[in-house]
Parts: structure tokens; sequence; C-alpha cells
């Protein structure tokens, strides 16, 4: 692979001082094989309620639980596969993920009992964990905008996943059972696996990386913050754990904002607006990831040097868009609510894209990600569960309330150390020490 030595990189390769870069085509082919992927484990679950008569259980009621049994597993495995990344390649690890990926789809669909459909889904979520294993390999290749701009990409494979994977599914549902797609939609993670295998591997270690890192980092340190705020370079040291706290909490608020809202999103359109179809209610579930595919790239131009204030306009906007939500009852009021939703999804995800990539300098990818991915599910597990409660005790509004709440209170967080930071400080003169 050729290098430069000049500061501009050019638009199709993204190269560092101290890794190999990847094209863009390259990075376009690992979020294109995690779309493809993913369509089994986005599309089927809303399916449960019709794949579980089948298994025995007539009346699906363990379609709630298990929709949430890969996400919790996930959450289990996604730290020990990243810091097992780390040690034995970037690119193994996200094969393996793959290929379990598909070995547990294909366990699914060819389950004839709710055991040994459990135990698919159990192994969905341990041996699964795509999204992370992506974030990881890239993360050893790319650094600063370059990855935040291929962690924004990835969100849109996502987003895409969830939009066309359920229509997908629907589609062949005449044709062969949600349960047995199971099986066939084996052959995408299978077909992903070989594409990945013409991919380049990531350098192992990144100890001279960290090093170098940590020394700029020092040296940054005797800045004024006065004069840091004035650089248009992006900070080139280690972030604080302290900011990678924050990150996580982050990521936990935030996927817990949003995913409260799905489980019961279509039951409170109907509870709203009599009469609406499937189609119609379809489209209002997929409209703030629509939103996020068509403005994605443009916020990232837009707040990539200034992801905190992204972050707080962006829970403005859930918090705003889901409170909409529990007083609409119009089909306009619902377009406009969930597009204001739309708006804070794409920038909550994209500016989380933006501080995970500073945190990324430094640090070891493959456990960064995986503890990312660890508090992304704890969040979508908290959120099912919040979800479930409130709309057995008050009815399909309460989930988007709750979100409401935890989107204000994450507002006022992000909010309080810039508002803090502005009041005017005393300082001492050295002419006052007379």
């Amino acid at each position: 692979m050729k290098t430069t030595t000049s500061r501009q990189v050019e638009p199709a390769v993204v190269e560092t001082k101290d890794r190999p870069g990847l094209a863009r085509r390259q990075v376009h082919a690992v979020a294109g094989c995690y779309f493809v992927a993913s369509f089994a484990a986005l599309g089927l679950p809303p399916y449960l309620t019709e794949i579980l008569p089948e298994l025995g259980d007539g009346a699906a009621r363990w379609a709630g639980l298990l929709y949430i049994v890969p996400t919790i597993f996930g959450a289990i495995g996604a730290p020990l596969w990243g810091r097992l990344a780390d040690r034995f390649g970037r690119k193994r690890l996200l094969l393996r993920a793959q290929l379990g990926l598909a070995a547990a789809f294909l366990l699914a669909g060819w389950a004839d009992s709710m055991g040994t459909f459990v135990a698919a889904l159990v192994l969905q979520g341990i041996l699964g964990g795509t999204f992370a294993a992506s974030n990881g390999y890239l993360g050893a290749a790319l650094e600063g905008n370059a990855l935040s701009r291929a962690l924004t990409l990835m969100q849109g494979s996502a987003r895409a996943a969830l939009v066309f994977a359920p229509i997908v599914v629907g589609s062949l549902t005449p044709w062969l059972s949600p349960h047995r797609q199971y099986a066939l939609l084996a052959v995408l993670p299978l077909t992903a696996a070989v594409m990945l295998a013409a991919l380049p591997e990531p350098p192992r270690a990144r100890a001279a990386a960290a090093k170098q890192a940590e020394a700029v980092a020092e040296a940054d340190a005797v800045q004024t913050p006065e004069t840091a705020a004035g650089t248009t370079a992006e900070p080139a040291g280690r972030t604080p754990v302290a900011s990678l706290r924050a990150l996580y909490a982050l990521e936990f608020a935030f996927v817990f904002s949003t995913v409260i809202s799905f489980p019961y999103l279509i039951s409170l359109i109907k509870e709203r607006i009599p009469g609406t179809g499937p189609m119609v209610s379809g489209v209002l579930f997929a409209l703030p990831h629509m939103c996020y595919l068509v403005a994605a790239m443009a916020v990232h131009a837009a707040f990539r040097t200034r992801p905190r204030l992204g972050i707080g306009i962006g829970f403005g906007c859930i918090a705003l868009g889901l409170a909409g939500h529990g007083l609409v009852d119009s089909l306009t009021g619902f377009i406009a609510v969930r597009l204001v939703l739309g708006a804070g999804l794409t920038l909550g995800l994209v500016c989380l894209s933006v501080l995970a990539a500073d945190c990324a300098k430094g640090r070891a990818p493959g456990g960064l990600f995986g503890s990312i991915e660890f508090f992304s599910k704890a969040g979508a597990v908290a959120a099912g569960v919040a979800a479930a409660l409130g709309n057995d005790w008050f009815g399909p509004a309460a989930p988007v309330l709750t979100g409401t709440a935890i989107a204000l209170v994450t507002v006022l967080a992000t909010a309080a150390p810039v508002l803090l930071s502005r009041l005017p400080r005393t300082r001492r003169s050295p002419r006052c020490l007379r």
C-alpha cells in the first residue's frame, strides 16, 4: 500500500502516521458486510409472535423476553471478544463473529423445540457481536475524522437494516415462514465472511502509537484552555478516563431514551389513530432511521469539531419528540414528532461516533468498542424492561414519557459543565499580593 508524507489525505485512501489506512471501498465493504449480516438479527425478532406458536408457545407469551435474549448475551460477550481481538487480531475475530452469527441462525432456523430455539438466540448473542467487531477493526486502521466518518457509516448500515430488513422478511413470509427464514438468511453472514477474508489485517500491537499519543498529550497539557479551543487541529492525545466514562454514560442514556419507544409504538399509533394500516405504521416506525440515512454525513461535517454541542441538541430533540408522542392524535402530528425524534437520533448517533473516535486515540480499539457495545446493549435491555413495565401499568404512552425524562436529565447533565465553565471566576492578580 502506498504511503504519503504529505499532511493532506487523498479522498480515496485514509492513512495515519503509525498504521496503514483503509481505502474507502474497504471501509464501505465492512459497512456493507455488517448490513447484510444484520438482516436476520434485526428483521426477524419483530416476527417472534408468529414464530413461537410453531414451537409450542401458542400465545407467544415469551416473545418479549426472547426479544432481548440476544442483546443480554451480546452485552456479556462484547468486552471479552474485544479484548481477544486486541490480542489475536481484529480481522480474525471479525470473521469469527460473522461465522458465529451464521451458525446461530442455522440452529434457529432448524430448531424444532422451544429449548433449541432459545439456545440458538443465546448463541446469537454470545457468538455474534458483528457491530463491535467491525468497529474494532476500523478503529485499528483509522483514527480521528476518518474513524468518526467510518463509525457514522456503520450506524447508517444499522439504520438501513432496521428500515429494510422487516420489509424483506414480511415479503418472503407468504412463501417461507419467518422461523425457517433464519436458516435461509444464514447465508448472508457467510457471504460477509467471504468478502471480509479479502481485507487486510490491521496491526495487533498499538503500544508505540499509544506511547506517542501520551507524549503528545503531555505536551498539549501546557496549553491554556483558550489556546486549545482556538486550534483547528484535532486533539491527538489520549482522552482522560473521565471523558471515557462520560461516553459510556451517554451511550447508555441515548440507547435507553430512543429504544424505549420501539416496542409499543405501533400500539400507541393504533390507539391514537384508529384504523391506521400496517404500512403507515411501519413507515412511521422507520421515519427517524430514514432521517439518519439522509442527513448523517451532513451532520457529521457540521458537528465533528463540536460533538458535545451536537449531543446536547440531540438529546433535546429526543426529549421534545418523545414528549410529543404522548400528545399528538393525528397522522400529521405523528409525522412531525417522528421527524423531531429523527433529528435527535441523527445528532446523537453522529456525535457519539465522533466522541468514540476521539477516545480511540492511544487505546486498544477492540476493548474500547467492546465496552461501548456493552453499555449500548445494557441501555437497550433496560429500555425493553422499562417499556414493558410502563406499558403494563400505565399504557402505551408510558414508555415515551419515561424516555422523555431520561433525555431531559441527560440534557441538563450535558449542559451543566458548559454553563459552570462560563461562570465568572475571581482571580487574584499578582498586584494584590502587596
